[in-house]
């Protein structure tokens, strides 16, 4: 993992060479950014992560052998929990979007996103924040809309004081180990409070509680 002066170490999976080297090539224009590998598919990608130890993962959706949903259960199977696993795709259909973020992904970005943009996502994603592309938050949301039957305020969910807490950092896109620091408490201590407030809204992921809030806000 990358230290404090280091670059942040990261690996591509993708079965396209021509993309593997293009998102290369713009890693190379951030210097806080270093490529420290690359696979073509996800039984390999695996392999390297484990190898490599890469402080961030971006992965593609449709890959030939494993496709990404089955890479990124893996993945969170076997990694640090630190490790940030960004979805990079083409698709932007809802059950993709829905799937990837429901097993763990700390994000989901579009392959059309302009370079500059994409590095500032990358950038985001290492501060701890979730990120995904604009064009799919309404998606996510109406999704949520149409599947959720879990309540549909903040006066309805029984929250208690500090699981509202959480829940707004995570709206904001702070991480477990950033919300901890926030609000000086252990990280496992912040995992439980994520697990039971998952269960009170009737989510299955942070991404789908951190949209959920900021409509309950609405």
């Amino acid at each position: 993992m990358a230290g404090d002066d280091q670059p942040i170490g990261m690996l591509v999976i993708d079965d396209h060479p021509l993309f593997r080297k293009g998102v290369g090539d713009l890693i190379t224009l951030e210097p806080s950014l270093g490529l420290v590998g690359e696979a073509a598919d996800g039984e390999e990608g695996v392999r390297l992560a484990a190898e490599l130890h890469p402080d961030l993962i971006l992965l593609d959706l449709n890959m030939k052998g494993w496709d990404g949903i089955d890479t990124l259960r893996r993945l969170r199977a076997t990694l640090d929990q630190d490790v940030r696993i960004l979805m990079l795709t083409v698709s932007d259909a809802e059950t993709d979007v829905i799937a990837a973020l429901r097993a763990g992904a700390d994000g989901y970005l579009l392959k059309d996103t302009e370079p500059e943009e994409l590095l500032e996502q990358l950038r985001e994603a290492m501060r701890g924040r979730l990120v995904i592309s604009p064009q799919l938050t309404d998606l996510l949301a109406r999704a949520l809309r149409s599947n959720h039957h879990g309540p549909a305020g903040l006066d309805e969910a029984g929250l208690t004081q500090r699981e509202q807490q959480v829940l707004e950092l995570i709206a904001q896109g702070y991480s477990n180990k950033l919300i901890a620091r926030e609000l000086d408490l252990a990280v496992g201590t912040v995992k439980v409070h994520v697990k039971h407030l998952l269960k009170k809204l009737g989510l299955h992921s942070r991404v789908e509680a951190a949209v959920w809030s900021l409509n309950a806000r609405a």
